[in-house]
């Protein structure tokens, strides 16, 4: 008789606990994690014609659309390289931002056939979420880099310092808060449909808060109201540290980044809370 006891590797429970966010699981589900971001880059480009030229075409032409709007037309910075890379690293930076809070938002609705059909953990869509960002993230980054090394090159007053170095903690801060947020939104869409039109249109103003084409100082009187705004202090960090001026203060960093932590923490627990029950009401 065979005396070995079965090892099984998922238990069916009646409840568990909110703070139960079952870490172990998630790691073990990781290759499917890898499968869905495998599956957003192909599907998004599948039927396009310049494919993943997108990646580039894309904030470049944001960048042109701005520069016209806001230093040609609205004059809110001087003509030249310097505003266009300003532009252009806000542009790069707000858009991995946007996006994952974009997708992350809706992942229960738009995901709710795969939920009904079989298990998983449910974090792992929203996390692929953001790592599916990070590649197109990437990709823009390194035209920047390009544009940002022919600034260096052809003038004076671009001098990156070691405060570039803080770089991949500034992406972590910001995939961290798309998530956090992307989660606290997607728990309430699951009740109420048609707040998802209402969020898309708030990310959009929300741009329109943070200094991404516009510098602080030209926010005057509401410069402090701006720097409430917990991506203000990772925009300003990370282009004090390419750029080597701007309005970098360490103290709104670190008021961003204790801000992004509870944010990120909330929107855990509450899409934990509400993935257990979710499809008796999606």
């Amino acid at each position: 008789m065979n005396n070995t006891e079965q090892k099984w590797t998922d238990t069916i429970e009646s409840s568990s606990s909110l703070f139960d966010l079952k870490l172990a699981e998630v790691w073990r589900y990781k290759d499917l994690a890898y499968m869905f971001v495998k599956r957003d880059f192909i599907t998004f480009y599948k039927q396009t014609i310049l494919g993943p030229l997108w990646f580039i075409i894309q904030p470049i032409l944001s960048t042109i659309m701005f520069y016209f709007i806001f230093v040609v037309i609205a004059k809110t910075q001087n003509k030249g390289l310097d505003a266009f890379l300003f532009i252009l690293s806000g542009q790069v930076i707000w858009s991995y931002f946007a996006d994952t809070l974009n997708k992350v938002s809706t992942v229960f609705t738009a995901n709710a056939n795969i939920f009904g059909k079989v298990y998983f953990p449910r974090l792992i869509l929203p996390i692929s979420i953001t790592l599916s960002g990070l590649l197109k993230f990437i990709v823009q980054f390194g035209i920047f880099v390009l544009f940002l090394i022919y600034g260096i090159i052809t003038q004076d007053n671009i001098q990156p310092n070691l405060w570039a170095l803080f770089f991949p903690i500034l992406i972590v801060l910001m995939g961290m808060f798309a998530l956090g947020f992307g989660m606290i939104l997607s728990s309430l869409t699951t009740k109420y449909k048609d707040l998802i039109f209402l969020f898309s249109f708030a990310i959009s103003l929300y741009m329109y808060a943070t200094p991404v084409v516009m510098p602080l100082q030209k926010f005057g009187q509401y410069k402090y109201l701006i720097e409430l705004n917990p991506l203000t202090g990772i925009f300003e960090c990370f282009r004090y540290g390419f750029f080597g001026n701007g309005n970098f203060n360490p103290i709104v960093l670190i008021y961003s980044i204790v801000c992004i932590l509870i944010i990120f923490a909330i929107g855990t627990l509450i899409f934990n809370k509400v993935e257990k029950s979710f499809m008796d009401t999606v």
